[in-house]
């Protein structure tokens, strides 16, 4: 999530015309480019984008279609099966990895705002794949230390800043050997670069804690704000 105040009457609000959500760190023709060239996500998707990008305060918070299919393509990919989402927003990202998971799998999302959980739980409620989310509100850190160790195949982190470095150590924990860590805003909109103040030091410390952490592979994506994505090593304890 990218708390960035974005005016919705700037967005497209045509159900008929593609939406796409973008960043300002990468040009918007290339956006564009990659939005066009991407598959298009499901109807209930494109729903819960238009009315992110048109009746909530902040909805460049929005996952969107090219990072939305990054997920599904990371679950498919994996084989991931039990999926932890911290920060749910209006449920575009869980929503959007259920729908890549097999009939057995399952996501637990976090959320810690009511007023947006409620909103992503009627969308949940609509999908076909909804069965497979639960959804629970309150404050991530808890309820990440009331999961098992190991257990997890992957983790998407898409939640307040400034506890990053934290819900990473506790994804570790509870991911397995092999799984994988996708965490979002990793480039936080380019202030890591010249970090002034506590959400951009924040999002710094945590990719330099990831780059130094000799129990996981990583890969840093310039896809929209940044996917830090991190593979568990094999072996590790």
């Amino acid at each position: 999530m990218s708390p960035k105040p974005t005016q919705a009457s700037d967005r497209q609000t045509d159900k008929s015309v593609s939406i796409y959500c973008f960043m300002d760190i990468v040009a918007k023709e290339a956006e564009e480019y990659a939005a066009d060239h991407t598959t298009p996500m499901s109807a209930l998707l494109e729903e819960v984008e238009l009315f992110t990008l048109t009746r909530t305060p902040y909805p460049s918070m929005l996952t969107g279609r090219v990072e939305g299919r990054f997920l599904q393509l990371a679950v498919q990919l994996s084989s991931a099966q039990h999926i932890v989402e911290i920060g749910t927003f209006t449920g575009y990202s869980a929503l959007a990895m259920a729908e890549a998971l097999p009939q057995d799998g399952e996501i637990l999302t976090i959320e810690h705002n009511p007023h947006y959980a409620k909103i992503a739980q009627d969308f949940f409620d609509r999908s076909s794949s909804g069965f497979k989310i639960t959804l629970r509100s309150g404050e991530a850190l808890e309820i990440l230390k009331t999961l098992p160790d190991a257990k997890t195949d992957l983790v998407f982190i898409d939640a307040d800043k400034q506890n990053y470095s934290a819900y990473y150590r506790e994804s570790m924990r509870i991911l397995r050997n092999g799984g994988l860590i996708l965490a979002d805003n990793a480039l936080w909109y380019g202030r890591v670069f010249d970090p002034k103040d506590d959400e951009s030091r924040a999002m710094a410390d945590f990719n330099e804690l990831v780059k130094a952490d000799d129990r996981a592979e990583k890969l840093f994506l310039t896809i929209r704000d940044g996917i830090y994505l991190i593979r568990k090593r094999v072996g590790v304890e």
